[in-house]
Protein backbone atom coordinates (compact mmCIF):
# COMPACT_ATOMS: atom_id res chain seq x y z
CA UNK A 1 0.00 0.00 0.00
CA UNK A 2 1.17 3.51 -0.79
CA UNK A 3 0.47 6.82 0.94
CA UNK A 4 -0.90 8.19 -2.33
CA UNK A 5 -3.60 5.49 -2.32
CA UNK A 6 -4.58 6.44 1.25
CA UNK A 7 -4.86 10.08 0.21
CA UNK A 8 -7.09 9.14 -2.72
CA UNK A 9 -9.41 7.13 -0.44
CA UNK A 10 -9.66 9.98 2.02
CA UNK A 11 -10.56 12.44 -0.73
CA UNK A 12 -13.15 10.04 -2.14
CA UNK A 13 -14.74 10.04 1.32
CA UNK A 14 -15.04 13.83 1.26
CA UNK A 15 -11.85 14.79 3.10
CA UNK A 16 -10.52 18.27 2.45
CA UNK A 17 -6.77 18.98 2.86
CA UNK A 18 -7.16 19.69 6.58
CA UNK A 19 -9.03 16.41 7.20
CA UNK A 20 -6.48 14.49 5.16
CA UNK A 21 -3.56 16.03 7.04
CA UNK A 22 -5.18 15.29 10.40
CA UNK A 23 -5.76 11.61 9.62
CA UNK A 24 -2.25 11.11 8.28
CA UNK A 25 -0.69 13.07 11.14
CA UNK A 26 -2.41 10.99 13.79
CA UNK A 27 -1.48 7.76 12.03
CA UNK A 28 2.19 8.76 11.67
CA UNK A 29 2.32 9.78 15.34
CA UNK A 30 0.56 6.62 16.57
CA UNK A 31 -2.30 8.68 18.04
CA UNK A 32 -5.99 7.65 18.18
CA UNK A 33 -8.03 9.17 15.39
CA UNK A 34 -10.86 10.12 17.74
CA UNK A 35 -8.73 11.82 20.41
CA UNK A 36 -8.59 15.57 20.84
CA UNK A 37 -10.60 18.46 22.16
CA UNK A 38 -13.03 18.59 19.24
CA UNK A 39 -15.52 15.86 18.45
CA UNK A 40 -15.10 14.33 15.01
CA UNK A 41 -18.76 14.87 14.20
CA UNK A 42 -18.29 18.63 14.65
CA UNK A 43 -15.95 19.04 11.70
CA UNK A 44 -15.44 15.81 9.74
CA UNK A 45 -17.71 14.58 6.90
CA UNK A 46 -19.98 11.72 7.94
CA UNK A 47 -18.71 9.32 5.25
CA UNK A 48 -15.11 9.87 6.33
CA UNK A 49 -16.01 9.58 10.00
CA UNK A 50 -17.80 6.28 9.44
CA UNK A 51 -14.92 4.86 7.41
CA UNK A 52 -12.22 5.81 9.90
CA UNK A 53 -12.38 2.72 12.16
CA UNK A 54 -11.94 0.34 9.23
CA UNK A 55 -9.17 2.48 7.73
CA UNK A 56 -7.41 2.67 11.10
CA UNK A 57 -7.57 -1.12 11.41
CA UNK A 58 -6.19 -1.49 7.90
CA UNK A 59 -3.27 0.84 8.61
CA UNK A 60 -2.54 -0.91 11.89
CA UNK A 61 -2.56 -4.23 10.04
CA UNK A 62 0.10 -3.23 7.51
CA UNK A 63 2.63 -4.85 9.79
CA UNK A 64 2.79 -6.31 13.27
CA UNK A 65 5.53 -6.83 15.79
CA UNK A 66 6.69 -10.43 15.57
CA UNK A 67 9.49 -10.13 18.10
CA UNK A 68 11.46 -7.46 19.95
CA UNK A 69 15.09 -7.79 21.01
CA UNK A 70 16.34 -5.08 23.39
CA UNK A 71 20.05 -4.37 23.58
CA UNK A 72 22.05 -3.36 26.61
CA UNK A 73 22.79 -0.04 24.91
CA UNK A 74 19.11 0.97 24.95
CA UNK A 75 18.48 -0.04 21.35
CA UNK A 76 15.75 -2.46 20.32
CA UNK A 77 15.76 -4.63 17.20
CA UNK A 78 12.24 -5.21 15.90
CA UNK A 79 11.24 -8.07 13.63
CA UNK A 80 8.08 -7.03 11.81
CA UNK A 81 5.67 -9.29 9.97
CA UNK A 82 3.95 -7.90 6.87
CA UNK A 83 0.48 -8.90 5.72
CA UNK A 84 1.81 -11.30 3.09
CA UNK A 85 3.90 -13.19 5.66
CA UNK A 86 7.23 -11.61 4.73
CA UNK A 87 9.30 -10.00 7.47
CA UNK A 88 11.51 -6.94 7.72
CA UNK A 89 13.52 -5.33 10.49
CA UNK A 90 13.67 -1.90 12.04
CA UNK A 91 15.85 -0.68 14.88
CA UNK A 92 15.07 1.74 17.67
CA UNK A 93 18.47 3.34 18.12
CA UNK A 94 19.91 4.04 21.57
CA UNK A 95 18.15 7.05 23.13
CA UNK A 96 21.28 9.21 23.01
CA UNK A 97 21.20 9.03 19.19
CA UNK A 98 18.52 11.69 18.68
CA UNK A 99 15.71 9.21 19.48
CA UNK A 100 16.20 7.65 16.07
CA UNK A 101 14.72 4.76 14.14
CA UNK A 102 16.33 2.78 11.32
CA UNK A 103 13.72 1.52 8.84
CA UNK A 104 13.70 -1.01 6.00
CA UNK A 105 12.68 -0.11 2.45
CA UNK A 106 12.66 -3.57 0.82
CA UNK A 107 12.24 -7.22 1.72
CA UNK A 108 15.79 -8.31 1.02
CA UNK A 109 18.24 -6.39 -1.14
CA UNK A 110 19.70 -6.70 -4.63
CA UNK A 111 23.08 -5.07 -3.93
CA UNK A 112 24.51 -8.24 -2.38
CA UNK A 113 27.01 -6.68 0.03
CA UNK A 114 29.17 -9.65 0.98
CA UNK A 115 29.30 -8.72 4.67
CA UNK A 116 25.54 -8.24 5.08
CA UNK A 117 23.01 -10.96 5.88
CA UNK A 118 20.24 -9.10 4.05
CA UNK A 119 22.21 -9.20 0.82
CA UNK A 120 22.68 -12.96 0.94
CA UNK A 121 19.10 -13.75 -0.05
CA UNK A 122 18.59 -11.19 -2.81
CA UNK A 123 15.56 -8.96 -3.32
CA UNK A 124 12.11 -10.46 -2.65
CA UNK A 125 9.86 -7.43 -2.99
CA UNK A 126 9.53 -3.69 -2.54
CA UNK A 127 7.85 -2.11 0.46
CA UNK A 128 5.01 0.31 -0.17
CA UNK A 129 5.42 3.82 1.18
CA UNK A 130 2.68 3.12 3.72
CA UNK A 131 4.59 0.06 4.97
CA UNK A 132 7.64 2.27 5.48
CA UNK A 133 5.65 4.89 7.42
CA UNK A 134 3.96 2.11 9.41
CA UNK A 135 7.37 1.16 10.84
CA UNK A 136 7.60 4.66 12.30
CA UNK A 137 4.05 4.53 13.66
CA UNK A 138 4.70 1.17 15.34
CA UNK A 139 7.95 2.43 16.87
CA UNK A 140 6.28 5.62 18.13
CA UNK A 141 3.78 3.50 20.01
CA UNK A 142 6.79 2.42 22.10
CA UNK A 143 8.93 5.53 22.40
CA UNK A 144 9.47 8.94 20.86
CA UNK A 145 11.01 9.01 17.38
CA UNK A 146 12.51 12.27 16.13
CA UNK A 147 14.90 10.92 13.49
CA UNK A 148 14.44 8.29 10.78
CA UNK A 149 17.33 6.78 8.86
CA UNK A 150 16.68 4.70 5.75
CA UNK A 151 19.49 2.25 6.44
CA UNK A 152 17.68 -0.98 7.24
CA UNK A 153 16.98 -3.85 4.87
CA UNK A 154 17.08 -2.82 1.22
CA UNK A 155 18.64 -0.17 -1.02
CA UNK A 156 16.44 2.97 -0.96
CA UNK A 157 17.58 3.98 -4.45
CA UNK A 158 15.98 0.79 -5.80
CA UNK A 159 12.57 1.81 -4.38
CA UNK A 160 12.73 5.54 -5.05
CA UNK A 161 9.06 6.42 -5.51
CA UNK A 162 7.96 4.73 -2.30
CA UNK A 163 10.89 5.99 -0.23
CA UNK A 164 10.52 9.61 -1.34
CA UNK A 165 6.75 9.44 -0.76
CA UNK A 166 7.36 8.17 2.77
CA UNK A 167 9.96 10.88 3.36
CA UNK A 168 7.52 13.56 2.18
CA UNK A 169 4.87 12.39 4.65
CA UNK A 170 7.29 11.97 7.56
CA UNK A 171 8.74 15.43 6.95
CA UNK A 172 5.29 17.07 6.94
CA UNK A 173 2.46 15.32 8.80
CA UNK A 174 5.03 13.09 10.54
CA UNK A 175 6.65 16.09 12.18
CA UNK A 176 10.27 15.03 11.62
CA UNK A 177 12.86 17.69 10.78
CA UNK A 178 14.08 17.33 7.23
CA UNK A 179 17.74 17.03 8.22
CA UNK A 180 16.69 14.16 10.52
CA UNK A 181 15.42 12.13 7.58
CA UNK A 182 18.50 10.38 6.22
CA UNK A 183 18.41 8.76 2.77
CA UNK A 184 21.17 6.17 2.53
CA UNK A 185 22.45 4.72 -0.74
CA UNK A 186 25.36 2.76 -2.15
CA UNK A 187 25.30 5.26 -5.01
CA UNK A 188 22.84 5.32 -7.88
CA UNK A 189 22.60 8.01 -10.54
CA UNK A 190 18.79 7.89 -10.44
CA UNK A 191 18.78 8.69 -6.72
CA UNK A 192 21.02 11.72 -7.15
CA UNK A 193 18.87 13.00 -10.03
CA UNK A 194 15.65 12.70 -8.02
CA UNK A 195 17.11 14.21 -4.87
CA UNK A 196 18.57 17.17 -6.74
CA UNK A 197 15.22 17.72 -8.50
CA UNK A 198 13.36 18.20 -5.21
CA UNK A 199 12.00 21.74 -5.10
CA UNK A 200 12.02 24.30 -2.28
CA UNK A 201 8.53 23.28 -1.14
CA UNK A 202 9.37 19.60 -0.91
CA UNK A 203 11.05 17.64 1.86
CA UNK A 204 14.78 17.36 1.22
CA UNK A 205 16.38 14.62 3.32
CA UNK A 206 19.98 14.44 4.40
CA UNK A 207 22.15 12.09 2.33
CA UNK A 208 24.33 9.20 3.52
CA UNK A 209 26.64 7.35 1.15
CA UNK A 210 27.68 3.78 1.91
CA UNK A 211 31.30 3.96 0.80
CA UNK A 212 33.19 1.21 2.72
CA UNK A 213 36.33 1.55 0.59
CA UNK A 214 38.14 4.22 -1.40
CA UNK A 215 39.65 1.58 -3.68
CA UNK A 216 37.33 0.93 -6.63
CA UNK A 217 38.23 -2.75 -6.99
CA UNK A 218 37.91 -3.45 -3.27
CA UNK A 219 34.60 -1.62 -3.10
CA UNK A 220 33.31 -3.62 -6.08
CA UNK A 221 34.27 -6.84 -4.30
CA UNK A 222 32.46 -5.76 -1.12
CA UNK A 223 29.37 -4.40 -2.95
CA UNK A 224 29.23 -6.67 -6.02
CA UNK A 225 26.02 -5.34 -7.55
CA UNK A 226 26.36 -1.66 -6.67
CA UNK A 227 26.63 0.75 -9.63
CA UNK A 228 30.22 1.00 -10.83
CA UNK A 229 30.75 4.60 -9.82
CA UNK A 230 34.33 5.34 -8.86
CA UNK A 231 34.61 6.50 -5.22
CA UNK A 232 35.78 9.96 -6.33
CA UNK A 233 32.81 10.31 -8.70
CA UNK A 234 30.43 9.10 -6.00
CA UNK A 235 31.77 11.67 -3.55
CA UNK A 236 31.44 14.43 -6.13
CA UNK A 237 27.75 13.58 -6.65
CA UNK A 238 27.16 13.45 -2.90
CA UNK A 239 28.97 16.74 -2.42
CA UNK A 240 26.77 18.39 -5.03
CA UNK A 241 23.63 17.34 -3.19
CA UNK A 242 25.10 18.39 0.17
CA UNK A 243 25.66 21.89 -1.19
CA UNK A 244 22.13 22.00 -2.62
CA UNK A 245 20.48 20.79 0.60
CA UNK A 246 22.72 22.58 3.08
CA UNK A 247 23.18 19.39 5.09
CA UNK A 248 26.59 17.77 5.53
CA UNK A 249 27.19 14.65 3.50
CA UNK A 250 27.28 11.57 5.74
CA UNK A 251 29.68 8.82 4.70
CA UNK A 252 29.03 5.34 6.09
CA UNK A 253 31.98 3.01 6.55
CA UNK A 254 31.49 -0.48 7.95
CA UNK A 255 34.88 -1.19 9.50
CA UNK A 256 36.07 -4.75 8.79
CA UNK A 257 39.28 -6.14 10.20
CA UNK A 258 42.00 -6.65 7.61
CA UNK A 259 39.78 -5.41 4.78
CA UNK A 260 39.19 -1.67 5.01
CA UNK A 261 40.91 -0.64 8.25
CA UNK A 262 44.42 -0.21 6.83
CA UNK A 263 46.61 2.84 6.41
CA UNK A 264 45.95 2.80 2.65
CA UNK A 265 42.27 3.43 3.32
CA UNK A 266 43.11 6.22 5.75
CA UNK A 267 45.07 7.93 2.99
CA UNK A 268 42.21 7.35 0.54
CA UNK A 269 39.65 8.83 2.91
CA UNK A 270 41.79 11.91 3.51
CA UNK A 271 42.18 12.41 -0.24
CA UNK A 272 38.41 12.18 -0.78
CA UNK A 273 37.02 13.94 2.28
CA UNK A 274 39.50 16.42 3.73
CA UNK A 275 38.02 19.90 3.52
CA UNK A 276 34.56 18.73 2.40
CA UNK A 277 31.29 19.52 4.17
CA UNK A 278 31.06 15.88 5.20
CA UNK A 279 31.03 13.55 8.19
CA UNK A 280 32.71 10.15 8.21
CA UNK A 281 30.86 7.56 10.31
CA UNK A 282 33.12 4.64 11.19
CA UNK A 283 30.94 1.71 12.29
CA UNK A 284 32.73 -1.43 13.53
CA UNK A 285 31.27 -4.47 11.82
CA UNK A 286 28.44 -6.31 13.56
CA UNK A 287 29.58 -9.93 13.09
CA UNK A 288 27.29 -12.33 11.20
CA UNK A 289 27.47 -16.05 12.07
CA UNK A 290 28.68 -18.04 9.09
CA UNK A 291 30.51 -15.13 7.49
CA UNK A 292 34.26 -14.75 7.88
CA UNK A 293 34.34 -11.01 8.43
CA UNK A 294 35.30 -9.61 11.85
CA UNK A 295 35.33 -6.19 13.44
CA UNK A 296 38.73 -4.68 14.31
CA UNK A 297 39.70 -3.98 17.89
CA UNK A 298 38.27 -0.85 19.42
CA UNK A 299 41.82 0.42 19.81
CA UNK A 300 42.44 0.16 16.06
CA UNK A 301 39.11 1.78 15.24
CA UNK A 302 39.81 4.65 17.66
CA UNK A 303 43.29 5.14 16.21
CA UNK A 304 41.83 5.36 12.72
CA UNK A 305 39.24 7.90 13.86
CA UNK A 306 41.86 10.05 15.62
CA UNK A 307 44.14 10.03 12.58
CA UNK A 308 41.34 11.09 10.24
CA UNK A 309 40.28 13.83 12.64
CA UNK A 310 43.81 15.19 12.86
CA UNK A 311 44.07 15.25 9.09
CA UNK A 312 40.96 17.29 8.48
CA UNK A 313 38.18 14.70 8.20
CA UNK A 314 35.35 15.16 10.69
CA UNK A 315 34.94 11.60 12.00
CA UNK A 316 32.66 9.82 14.44
CA UNK A 317 33.35 6.33 15.69
CA UNK A 318 29.99 4.74 16.33
CA UNK A 319 28.77 1.62 18.08
CA UNK A 320 26.65 -0.71 15.96
CA UNK A 321 23.37 -0.90 17.86
CA UNK A 322 22.32 -4.20 19.39
CA UNK A 323 25.64 -6.05 19.15
CA UNK A 324 24.80 -8.06 22.26
CA UNK A 325 21.77 -9.64 20.56
CA UNK A 326 23.77 -10.60 17.46
CA UNK A 327 21.33 -8.67 15.36
CA UNK A 328 23.10 -7.18 12.38
CA UNK A 329 20.86 -6.15 9.51
CA UNK A 330 18.96 -9.19 8.24
CA UNK A 331 19.97 -11.53 11.04
CA UNK A 332 16.66 -11.49 12.89
CA UNK A 333 14.80 -12.28 9.69
CA UNK A 334 17.23 -15.05 8.74
CA UNK A 335 16.99 -16.63 12.19
CA UNK A 336 13.20 -16.50 12.17
CA UNK A 337 13.04 -18.16 8.75
CA UNK A 338 15.39 -20.89 9.95
CA UNK A 339 13.55 -21.31 13.26
CA UNK A 340 16.69 -20.35 15.19
CA UNK A 341 16.24 -18.16 18.28
CA UNK A 342 18.27 -15.00 18.71
CA UNK A 343 21.16 -15.60 21.08
CA UNK A 344 21.60 -13.03 23.81
CA UNK A 345 25.31 -12.68 24.54
CA UNK A 346 26.40 -9.90 26.91
CA UNK A 347 28.97 -7.69 25.23
CA UNK A 348 31.71 -6.19 27.42
CA UNK A 349 31.70 -2.43 27.55
CA UNK A 350 34.25 -1.00 25.12
CA UNK A 351 37.31 0.85 26.27
CA UNK A 352 36.41 4.54 26.70
CA UNK A 353 36.89 6.46 23.49
CA UNK A 354 40.04 8.57 23.45
CA UNK A 355 39.32 12.16 22.50
CA UNK A 356 40.40 13.23 19.05
CA UNK A 357 43.60 15.23 19.14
Amino acid sequence: MHVSAIRQRLRALGANPAHEARVLRRWAHALPQDAGRRRLEDFMPQALRQALPALTDELSGLLRLQSEHPGADGSARLLLALRDGQTVESVLLPPHRSQGLCVSTQVGCAVGCVFCMTGQGGLLRQLGSAEIVAQVALARARRAVHKVVFMGMGEPAHNLDAVLEAIELLGTAGGIGHKNLVFSTVGDARAFERLLALGPGQVRPALALSLHSTDAARRAALLPRAPRLAPAALMALGDRYARASGYPLQVQWTLIEGVNDGDDEVEGIVALLAGRHALMNLIPYNAVPGLAWRRPSWQRAAEMARTLHRRGVLTKLRHSAGQDVEAGCGQLRARALAGVPVTFVPTPAPTPRPKAQ
